[in-house]
């Protein structure tokens, strides 16, 4: 597949900028995937959301995580984490805005598949990606 899709999976309450930032550099990067901006744009009742959540994610071949400094308290992001898991679609995570190491990774999340914002490394884990999950040959 020429150009994977991924779902951005982020704290909008305090990583917004970063998302931001995130997209417009993949525009400008030799990084092989697309973003899609799926984010909802309303305020929608809960099962609502869920539902129209989890069908984009499932229309994307990974889901990417972008990992803040106050991500405990991001309970959407574990959510969209859940329904990446429940339909097979392999999730990576990136460090943004001073997070690091050290910070606290939402739920389901593992530590070993969070990485830095660093263009090369994102490439490499998209195109592990594409070997696992649902985008399995």
């Amino acid at each position: 597949m020429a150009d994977p899709r991924a779902f951005i999976s982020f704290d909008y309450d305090n990583n917004n900028t970063e998302k931001v930032l995130f997209a417009g550099q993949a525009k400008n990067s030799r990084t092989p995937f697309s973003i899609q901006d799926w984010s909802s744009k309303s305020t929608l009742p809960q099962a609502q959301w869920e539902a129209l959540i989890k069908d984009k994610i499932n229309k994307c071949n990974m889901l990417i995580v972008l990992v803040g400094k106050k991500m405990a308290s991001a309970t959407g992001v574990a959510k969209e984490i859940k329904m990446a898991k429940d339909q097979d679609v392999p999730i990576f995570g990136v460090y943004v805005g001073g997070a690091d190491s050290s910070s606290t990774l939402p739920d389901g999340l593992q530590r070993n598949r969070t990485i830095a914002w660093d263009w090369d490394k994102i490439a490499s884990a998209i195109d592990q990606m594409m070997g696992e999950g649902k985008n399995k040959s």
